[in-house]
Formats: C-alpha cells, sequence, structure tokens
C-alpha cells in the first residue's frame, strides 16, 4: 500500500507528520478535519506564512501561522539567538511591528510569503545596559556570486559547442 503523509499541527513552529494509507485517509481525514488537524482542508483554516527574520548579516529563516501575534514571532526569535522578546524590535519596511498585532494584521499572508519568496522582517535589538534605546535597524545585502567563468557562460545557438571548439 501506498503511503502519503498528513501533516499534524503541533504549537506554533513544530509539526509532526503522520502515515495514513489512501484507503484509511478518507475517514482520517474528515476526523482531522473537524478536529483542526489536517492542514489545508478548510477554507477558513489559519494558513502558514514564510519568514526571513533579518538582522546585519544575520538571516533567520522560519514558518508561522498568520494568527502568530509578533510577540509570538519574538519569543522564536529568543529561541534562536537568546535574546528576550522586550530586547528586540521587529520590522516590515522600516515600519515598527505593534506586539499585540498578528501577522495576518501586518500583511503577512499566505499570499505575501510563500515558501519560494519568503516575506522579509527586520530585526534590531536593544543596546546593552539602556532602558529604551535601541540600534538602528540594519540589514545588509547578500553577497552577489562571482562572475561566470567563460566555459560555463551559454554558447551561441547559431553553432554547436563543437563548432566553436575547432573555429
Amino acid at each position: 500500500i501506498r503511503k502519503w503523509k498528513v501533516r499534524l499541527s503541533q504549537g506554533i513552529v513544530g509539526h509532526r507528520n503522520t502515515e495514513v494509507s489512501p484507503a484509511e485517509g478518507a475517514c482520517c481525514r474528515s476526523v482531522l478535519w473537524a478536529s483542526g488537524g489536517l492542514r489545508g482542508t478548510s477554507p477558513a483554516e489559519d494558513m502558514d506564512v514564510f519568514l526571513m527574520i533579518r538582522r546585519h548579516k544575520t538571516t533567520i529563516f522560519t514558518d508561522a501561522k498568520e494568527s502568530t501575534t509578533v510577540y509570538e514571532l519574538k519569543r522564536i526569535v529568543e529561541g534562536i539567538l537568546k535574546r528576550a522578546p522586550e530586547e528586540q524590535k521587529l520590522f516590515k519596511d522600516d515600519q515598527l511591528l505593534e506586539d499585540s498585532k498578528t501577522l495576518g494584521d501586518c500583511g503577512f499572508t499566505n499570499q505575501t510569503a510563500r515558501p519560494q519568496a519568503p516575506a522579509t522582517i527586520g530585526l534590531a535589538f536593544r543596546i546593552s545596559g539602556t532602558e529604551d534605546m535601541f540600534e538602528q535597524l540594519r540589514v545588509d545585502p547578500f553577497s552577489s556570486p562571482p562572475e561566470l567563468p567563460d566555459v560555463m557562460k551559454p554558447q551561441d545557438s547559431g553553432s554547436t559547442a563543437s563548432e566553436q571548439a575547432v573555429q
């Protein structure tokens, strides 16, 4: 029997996969859908958003739900970078994001924050030893790849590679 995967939601950041055969899928699908456990079946379901959180040369790729609050996203960052949410500011296009708003409220949807094109969120930290001073938002650009060597560049479409080698 060929198996296929059904993704079950488990908390904000973790996911667990379970195997279900196609024959079992019909009955399991309705039970999981009724319990809110099967992803991608309910039109009103909370959708995943895919994010790049950037500060200086650091980039964190993560996913969350549209209903995740900015504060909860800061908790995810805290788990990775070991800086408390109170020491973080998150930005969308240089605009400060409010802790109480959801990612959906901030404009991050499954249409604007896709796996192949994640949305960018800027991150700034509190300056050590201060109460309310934060560093300026700074996101360094990604490096550019080196130029392709001549042997790897596309050849003229009018002749083959062996013809060009003879010339």
